[in-house]
C-alpha cells in the first residue's frame, strides 16, 4: 500500500495531474507498481519518496514539460533527507550520498559520497543524516557529528567569518545521540549522550531558545540550551524562524505523556502570542485533550502539522499554497483542527507520519520495520486472517484478536482474558482498537488513560521468549493454535503461524504476502535429521538450545543448511554461534572427563 494524502503547492513539479496549482484540502496521491512507502522528504526544489524495498524516486522542481519522477540509482537506501539547497541519502551500509551547490559545486546535480570525505577513516560509518536548509549533518556510529556545506549563519558551529562554507565534513561535537534541523533551517540542535542540548546558527527570531539574554543574530559556537523542560527529548523540528520540541515525561508513577514546546517567531510558534518567545514554552490548546497524545509532527518553511492519537490533524502557520489543508489559503497564527478524509488504510494511527515541505504537505502510512519481536507484534495486529478470538464493544461491534499474541502480553490465565472482555465491553470501537494496539506493542503513549485501565492485566516482566517456550512445553493445551505443518520423512511438526512469522523470513514472506488464504499449508523439508529438527523446533520457540541435546559436527552442518533454508532471524542470539560454542564446551568437557578417567586408571594400576 503506497498511497498517501497530499495538499499544498502542485506545480514545479505537478504531483497530481488535472488538479489546481493550490490544493487546499487533502486528496489521495498514489504510486502504481511500487512497494509500500517508508518515508517522504520534501522541500522547495525536490520531493523524495522512499519505499520499503530500499528504492527511491525523486520529483524535481521544473518549470517545463518534463514532470515525471526520476528513479534514484543508489541501492539499499535507508533514509532520505532534503534541505532547501541540498539532498542526502543514507544507505544501509552507512554511506551518505549528497548533492547540491555547496556540496559539489562543479556538478551540483551529481550525488557524491560525502561520508568517505571524513578525515578519520574509522569514523566513516554513518548512523543518521539530517539536512538543514544549506547544510548537512552526519551522525557516525562512533557518536560523533560532522557538518558540511554552508556556514554563513554559524550553523556548523564555527566562526562564519573564517569558515563561511566547507566541501568536506568537519567535526562539530563528540558523544552525540541525536541531531535536529529542518528543510529551511539555518540552525541546528545537538543532543549529547548526557541528554544535554546544544544549538548554533541563525538566532534572529530566538529560534534557538537561548533566552532573552541571548539575542545575537548569529550563534556560531555550539551553546548549551538552558531551562529545557523536564522529560525525555523525543524530537525537535526546525522551521525558518522557529523551533518545536517534543518532550515525554519520565515519571515512573505516571503514564507517558508527550507535550510540545516552541520558541521563535510568534506568528509561527503556535502560542497565540504577539511577541517572540525566547525560551521553549509549552504549547497549550484545547485541541490537546487529556486523553490525547502527540504521535507525530512536522514543520515546513513556516507551517506546522501535528497528528494526535485521537486521529486529529492540527495545523498552524503560513498557508499561501493551502499547505495547511484547511480548504483556504488563510494564515493561522494559533492551532486549528483540519478535516481529514476517512483514514482508510487501517486503524493503526501510530503508523501514520507527516512530512511538510516548503509549501506542501503529505500524510502517509508507513508500516513498522520487521526488526524485532516487539515490532512484529505491532505488525501482526493488522493481520485479521490469523484472528481466533472475538471481543464485543459497548455498541455491539466485534473486534477480532489473536489469542496467541494475548498469551504473550496478558498474565497467563483465563481470568485476564475475561477481564479484558469486561473492559472492552465498556469502550467504543476506537478505544478498543487503541487498547489492543497498546497490548501488542506495550506502547502506553497511544492513550495513557486507557493504558492505566489495562496495565494490571498485562505481564510487563516476562520476556516474549519465555512465554513462547511455555507455549511449546504445554503442547496439549496449545494444540488448537498450531495451524501450520512442516512435514518431514516420517513425522509432522505443527507450529503456530504467528511464531514462524516472527522467527523465519521464509514463512513471513509466505504468510504476510497472502491476505485471503488462511488454509493449512504443508511444506516438505527432509534435509534435517530428527535431532537437528528438535534443535530447530526448540529454538523457534525459545531462542535457546536444549541443554540435553548432544551436538555433533554433522548436526552443525545440517543446522547451517537449515538456517539458510528457513531464513531464520539471526540478529540476537545467533543460533549457529550458540551451536559452535556448545560444541566446543562439550568437547572440552569430554576431554577433561577423559583425562580424569585416565588418571584414575593409572592410579588403579599402582
Amino acid at each position: 500500500m503506497n498511497d498517501c494524502l497530499f495538499f499544498g503547492e502542485n506545480k514545479y513539479p505537478i504531483l497530481i495531474e488535472n488538479k489546481p496549482e493550490k490544493i487546499t484540502k487533502p486528496i489521495q496521491f498514489k504510486f502504481e507498481n511500487e512497494n509500500e512507502i517508508k518515508q517522504i522528504s520534501t522541500d522547495f526544489f525536490s520531493t523524495f519518496f522512499l519505499f520499503e524495498n530500499g528504492k527511491a524516486i525523486e520529483y524535481l522542481n521544473r518549470n517545463d514539460s518534463n514532470q515525471n519522477p526520476e528513479k534514484i540509482q543508489i541501492k539499499n537506501i535507508q533514509k532520505v533527507s532534503v534541505g532547501f539547497s541540498n539532498e542526502a541519502i543514507l544507505t544501509t551500509e552507512g554511506n551518505v550520498f549528497a548533492k547540491g551547490n555547496d556540496i559539489n559545486p562543479k556538478n551540483p546535480n551529481e550525488f557524491i559520497n560525502i561520508s568517505s570525505l571524513i578525515e578519520d577513516t574509522n569514523d566513516r560509518v554513518i548512523q543518521d543524516v539530517v539536512s538543514g536548509a544549506n547544510s548537512i549533518y552526519l551522525l557516525t556510529s562512533n557518536q560523533n557529528v560532522y557538518g558540511i556545506g554552508d556556514n554563513y549563519d554559524g550553523q556548523l558551529g564555527f566562526d562564519s567569518k573564517t569558515l563561511p562554507k566547507t566541501k568536506k565534513p568537519i567535526l562539530m561535537m563528540k558523544n552525540v545521540s541525536k541531531i535536529f534541523s529542518g528543510i529551511s533551517s539555518n540552525h541546528v540542535f545537538v543532543l549529547n549522550s548526557n541528554q544535554e542540548l546544544f544549538g548554533c546558527g541563525d538566532n534572529q527570531y530566538a529560534q534557538l531558545g537561548l533566552g532573552e539574554s541571548r539575542k545575537e543574530r548569529i550563534i556560531d559556537k555550539l551553546t548549551q540550551i538552558q531551562n529545557i523542560p523536564k522529560g525525555k527529548i523525543i524530537d525537535i523540528k526546525c522551521g525558518n524562524m522557529h523551533s518545536i520540541m517534543l518532550i515525554e515525561n519520565e515519571n515512573k508513577n505516571e503514564n507517558p505523556k508527550r507535550k510540545l514546546y516552541s520558541c521563535g517567531n510568534y506568528l509561527y510558534n503556535g502560542l497565540g502570542k504577539n511577541e517572540n518567545t525566547y525560551e521553549f514554552t509549552e504549547m497549550k490548546s484545547s485541541l490537546f485533550e487529556n486523553d490525547d497524545n502527540i504521535l507525530d509532527f512536522s514543520i515546513g518553511n513556516a507551517h506546522n502539522l501535528i497528528l494526535t492519537s485521537n486521529k486529529k490533524l492540527i495545523g498552524f502557520g503560513y498557508n499561501y499554497s493551502g499547505q495547511l489543508g484547511t480548504g483556504d489559503t488563510n494564515t493561522q497564527s494559533i492551532p486549528i483542527q483540519i478535516e481529514l478524509p476517512k483514514l482508510r488504510f487501517n486503524e493503526n494511527i501510530s503508523n501514520y507520519h507527516i512530512s511538510c515541505g516548503f509549501q506542501r504537505s503529505f500524510i502517509y502510512y508507513s508500516s513498522p520495520s520487521f526488526s524485532n519481536l516487539e515490532e512484529d507484534l505491532i505488525k501482526l495486529f493488522e493481520r485479521k486472517e490469523f484472528c481466533d478470538i472475538s471481543f464485543k464493544t459497548k455498541n455491539g461491534e466485534i473486534i477480532e484478536a489473536h489469542k496467541l499474541i494475548l498469551k504473550y502480553r496478558l498474565n497467563q490465565n483465563q481470568n485476564q482474558i475475561e477481564k479484558l472482555q469486561e473492559i472492552i465491553s465498556k469502550k467504543s470501537i476506537q478505544e478498543s482498537n487503541q487498547i489492543f494496539e497498546m497490548i501488542y506493542s506495550n506502547n502506553s503513549i497511544i492513550n495513557p488513560i486507557l493504558y492505566s485501565e489495562i496495565k494490571e492485566i498485562i505481564n510487563l516482566n516476562e520476556k516474549i521468549e519465555e512465554t513462547m517456550k511455555r507455549i511449546y512445553l504445554n503442547e496439549n493445551e496449545n494444540e488448537n493454535e498450531k495451524d501450520f505443518i512442516i512435514e518431514r520423512k516420517e513425522k509432522q511438526y505443527k507450529f503456530p503461524k504467528l511464531i514462524l512469522i516472527m522467527r523465519s523470513e521464509l514463512y513471513r514472506g509466505m504468510f504476510l504476502s497472502v491476505t485471503n488464504d488462511t488454509s493449512n499449508k504443508v511444506t516438505d523439508y527432509s534435509e534435517l535429521s530428527n535431532k537437528s529438527f528438535q534443535i530447530f523446533e526448540y529454538w523457534i520457540y525459545s531462542n535457546q538450545i536444549k541443554e540435553e541435546i548432544e551436538i555433533t559436527q554433522e548436526i552443525i552442518d545440517e543446522i547451517k543448511i537449515g538456517i539458510d533454508y528457513f531464513q531464520l532471524n539471526q540478529k540476537n542470539p545467533n543460533l549457529f554461534d550458540l551451536l559452535i560454542n556448545k560444541f566446543k564446551n562439550q568437547n572440552q568437557n569430554q576431554n577433561q572427563n577423559q583425562n580424569l578417567k585416565n588418571k584414575k586408571e593409572k592410579c588403579s594400576i599402582f
